[in-house]
């Protein structure tokens, strides 16, 4: 199945936001809509912090995925963080999801981003399977530790 990437723009929001809203229900993220949209907004906006992207035909997408950007020293340059990837349900299973981290990571290269990160699920072990084959490892030395500013 071949996958294809738009970049979001401001009026695709309305697509976006029932999907984000399904991903924040799997996930338990205690998120308003008012909450979404607002973070979703600067993205489509085109702030240099990251962008969102539609997987599939622009007019009714099969799922999305959240591209931030950061700098590391230890990695050598750019680095950038899956922050969020949601395919609908109808369509996972199909090897959509291996297909969008292959295209993500080749453009990321050619960007010159150094390193590309994620989070998974401790008990999503199939993401976890996808996500190996496509060459991302646990960093077991290490653990992600968050301290909100503000909400």
């Amino acid at each position: 199945m071949a996958a294809t990437l738009t970049l979001a723009k401001p009026d695709d929001a309305e697509r976006l936001l029932p999907m984000i809203e399904a991903f924040h229900a799997e996930e338990n993220l205690p998120t308003s809509a008012e909450h979404r949209s607002n973070a979703l907004q600067p993205l489509l906006e085109g702030t240099a912090l990251g962008e969102v992207y539609l997987i599939g035909p622009k007019v009714a997408p099969i799922g999305y995925i959240v591209i931030t950007h950061g700098y590391s020293i230890e990695f050598g340059g750019p680095d950038a963080f899956i922050d969020e990837f949601y395919l609908r349900p109808g369509v996972r299973g199909r090897g959509v999801g291996g297909e969008i981290m292959q295209s993500i990571s080749e453009h990321l290269t050619k960007l010159g981003t150094r390193a590309l990160h994620l989070e998974v699920s401790e008990d999503n072990t199939y993401a976890q399977n996808v996500y190996a084959q496509r060459g991302f490892s646990q960093r077991s030395k290490y653990k992600l530790m968050t301290r909100e500013l503000f909400r």
